[in-house]
C-alpha cells in the first residue's frame, strides 16, 4: 500500500490540517488585534515621550512632513521662524512618527509571524505523524495477530497493554472471539473424532461377522445368529446417522414456525415411553402446565423424547422421573440415577459424551441425546442447562424459552 494512501497518512493529514488551520487563525487574530491598537499606543507613547516644547528645537525641514488639510490649533499669523513649531505642526510631526513606527512594527510582526508559522506547520506535521502512529499501533498489533493465527495457534491472544478505550475494547473483543473460535474448533475436532470412532465400530463388527461368522460353510443356526447381529449393528449405525442428521438440521435453525402446545407434546412423549419405563421399574410423573411457543413440532417432540428417554434409561431400579412444563419453568425433567460429578455435567451436552464408557449393550444410545436437546433449544431461541441433583443422584435438565407474544 502506498504511504499516502494509508490510514496513518490520512490521520497525519487531518491532524496537520487542523493544527495549521488553528495556527493560521491564531496568527491572523493576533495580527488584526495588534494592528487595530498599534497606532493609538505608539501615538500616546510618542506624545508622552516627546512633549510639544521639545518639538520647537526640531529642524525646519521636518515641517514639510505636515500633511495638507491638517487643522492648525493657532490662528493665522505670520510665518514662524525656523526655530518655532506651532501646535498644529507638532501634531503632524507626532502623527508622522507614529505612522512610521507602526509600519515598522507591523512589518516586523508579519515577518516573525510568517517564520514562526512555517516552523509551527513543520513541527505539526512531525507531531501528527508520530501521534497517528501511536494511535494506530494497537490496530497494527491486532492485524499482525489476525494474520498470524491459524488452526494450530488459536490459543494466542493479543492481550493489548493499553489504557481503557475504544481500541482496548476492540482488542479484548477480538480476544473473546478467539476464545470462542478455539472452543468451537476444539469441539468440532472432538466431534469428528468421536463420530469417526462411533461409525467405525459397527463397520468393524459387520466386517468381522461377515468374514468370521459366515466364513466357510456355517450351519443354519450360526447364519441366523449372524443375521440378527448384522441387523442389530445396522440399526445402531442407522440411529447414529439419524442423530447426526437431526443434529445438523437443528444447527441450521428453523425454516418455519408454528404454534406448538408443549404441554400436550410432553404428555404424548411420556405415554409413548410408559412401557419402557415400566420394564425398567421407573415411575414417571407429569406436571404439565399450559405452555405454547412458536417452533417446529417435530424438533420439539424430539427434544422432549430425548430428555425423557435419557431420564428413563440412565436411572436406577425403582427410580423416579418427573416431567414439568409451564410458562415460568419451560421444560424441566428430573430423574434419579447414578451420581453425576458437577464438573462432568457441562460435557454431557457435547456429541458422543457419556457419563460412563460405552459398553455396546443392546439399546445403548449413541451419546447424541443432550447434544440434540441443546441444538434444538438454541434453534428455538432457548437455553438448555443441567445440574446434578444433590440427593438421589441423577440430573435436572431445564429448557427455558423466550416469552411468546399471545
Amino acid at each position: 500500500m502506498l504511504p499516502f494512501r494509508s490510514e496513518r497518512a490520512r490521520l497525519t493529514a487531518l491532524y496537520t490540517g487542523l493544527l495549521v488551520l488553528a495556527g493560521a487563525l491564531l496568527t491572523g487574530v493576533v495580527y488584526v488585534l495588534v494592528e487595530e491598537g498599534m497606532y493609538s499606543s505608539i501615538s500616546m507613547a510618542v506624545t508622552t515621550a516627546v512633549p510639544a516644547q521639545r518639538l520647537e528645537r526640531l529642524p525646519s525641514s521636518w515641517q514639510t512632513a505636515v500633511p495638507t488639510g491638517v487643522p492648525s490649533a493657532a490662528p493665522a499669523s505670520p510665518a514662524p521662524s525656523d526655530a518655532t513649531v506651532v501646535p498644529g505642526e507638532a501634531l503632524a510631526i507626532t502623527r508622522t512618527l507614529s505612522d512610521a513606527a507602526e509600519s515598522a512594527a507591523l512589518d516586523r510582526l508579519l515577518t516573525v509571524s510568517v517564520t514562526v508559522f512555517v516552523c509551527y506547520a513543520i513541527l505539526s506535521l512531525a507531531l501528527a505523524w508520530w501521534t497517528a502512529g501511536r494511535v494506530l499501533r494497537p490496530i497494527a498489533v491486532i492485524t499482525e495477530t489476525a494474520r498470524r493465527l491459524s488452526g494450530e495457534n488459536l490459543h494466542e491472544r493479543i492481550a493489548l497493554d493499553a489504557p481503557p478505550g475504544e481500541l482496548k475494547r476492540l482488542a479484548d473483543t477480538f480476544d473473546g472471539m478467539l476464545g470462542r473460535m478455539e472452543r468451537l474448533v476444539s469441539a468440532q475436532q472432538r466431534f469428528a473424532a468421536n463420530a469417526a470412532h462411533e461409525l467405525r465400530t459397527p463397520l468393524a463388527v459387520q466386517r468381522a461377522a461377515a468374514e468370521i461368522g459366515l466364513g466357510g460353510d456355517p450351519p443354519p443356526e450360526r447364519v441366523a445368529h449372524m443375521r440378527s447381529k448384522l441387523i442389530e449393528v445396522a440399526d445402531t449405525s442407522e440411529r447414529i446417522i439419524e442423530g447426526l442428521l437431526l443434529l445438523a438440521a437443528s444447527e441450521q435453525g428453523l425454516k418455519e414456525r408454528r404454534r406448538v402446545a408443549v404441554d400436550e407434546l410432553a404428555r404424548q412423549v411420556v405415554a409413548a415411553l410408559d412401557d419402557e419405563a415400566a420394564e425398567r421399574g421407573v415411575h414417571i410423573t407429569v406436571r404439565a402446565l399450559p405452555l405454547t411457543i412458536d417452533g417446529d413440532p417435530v424438533l420439539l417432540e424430539r427434544l422432549l423424547h430425548n430428555l425423557v428417554a435419557n431420564a428413563v434409561r440412565h436411572n436406577v431400579p425403582e427410580g423416579r422421573v418427573e416431567v414439568r412444563t409451564g410458562p415460568d419453568i419451560g421444560i424441566e425433567v428430573t430423574n434419579t440415577g447414578p451420581v453425576v460429578p458437577p464438573a462432568t455435567v457441562p460435557l454431557l451436552f457435547e456429541p458422543f459424551r457419556r457419563l460412563n464408557e460405552r459398553t455396546h449393550a443392546p439399546g445403548e444410545g449413541a451419546g447424541l441425546g443432550l447434544s440434540i436437546v441443546d441444538a434444538v433449544a438454541r434453534a428455538h431461541g432457548a437455553g438448555a442447562t443441567a445440574s446434578a441433583n444433590p440427593e438421589g443422584g441423577g440430573l435436572t435438565v431445564r429448557v427455558v424459552f423466550q416469552p411468546t407474544a399471545p
